[in-house]
């Protein structure tokens, strides 16, 4: 019996990572591109010397990893530098997400993806794709209680997410997490849990 895999996205400060513990919870195994991401330019990580010899050395911050600040600001004013740091991580990272998700024999997968977008790889990996939505106030808000980031700076990373009208156009479900209780919000993961899977909840 092959696992279902489900697609996971929604922009920042959706509650996206809200949604995937919830999904763990009810028994998935969650498959967490970012952290992968993370892994592999932290100090040592495997991208790091490819990362370096696109980008150079100030690309590595004192500790040892990439400096994501400086990376951050290069991809997001040069769409030229966006696509080499893509062609450097998203196949390492496809390739350790496929390695994880084996792992999970015939337990429900969760990709979670934060740039999934119509051409995906990862669209076309899910059967299901499960999106997390909130208005943009609603986001700004999180962002910045969480970050400490401007309101500006939050804004300047949606503007470079895929639009919300878009992300939901992809989806089987959307959650609408703007004012949401805790327990409405798990209520309704676990309710499309049971729908997609036939599953009660884990444990």
């Amino acid at each position: 019996m092959t696992a279902l895999c489900i697609g996971l996205t929604g922009g920042i400060g959706s509650g996206k990572s809200t949604v995937a513990a919830l999904l763990v919870e009810l028994g998935a195994v969650l498959v967490d591109t970012d952290a992968i991401a993370h892994a592999l330019t932290a100090p040592g990580g495997a991208a790091l010397p490819a990362l370096q010899q696109t980008f150079g050395d100030d690309i590595v911050a004192a500790d040892g990893a990439m400096d994501r600040a400086r990376m951050r600001a290069l991809a997001f004013a040069d769409a030229g530098a966006r696509r080499r740091l893509e062609a450097v991580l998203h196949p390492m990272i496809g390739a350790e997400a496929e390695r994880r998700a084996a792992l999970a024999l015939t337990q429900p997968v969760v990709f979670d993806v934060p740039l999934l977008s119509a051409g995906s790889a990862w669209r076309r990996r899910a059967d299901r794709l499960l999106v997390v939505d909130c208005g943009e106030a609603t986001q700004v808000q999180r962002v910045m209680q969480r970050s400490g980031w401007s309101a500006a700076q939050v804004r300047s990373v949606i503007a470079q997410q895929l639009p919300r009208a878009e992300r939901r156009a992809l989806a089987d479900a959307v959650i609408h997490n703007d004012g949401l209780s805790s327990a409405a919000l798990h209520t309704a993961v676990q309710t499309l849990w049971r729908h997609w899977t036939g599953l009660p909840r884990a444990g």
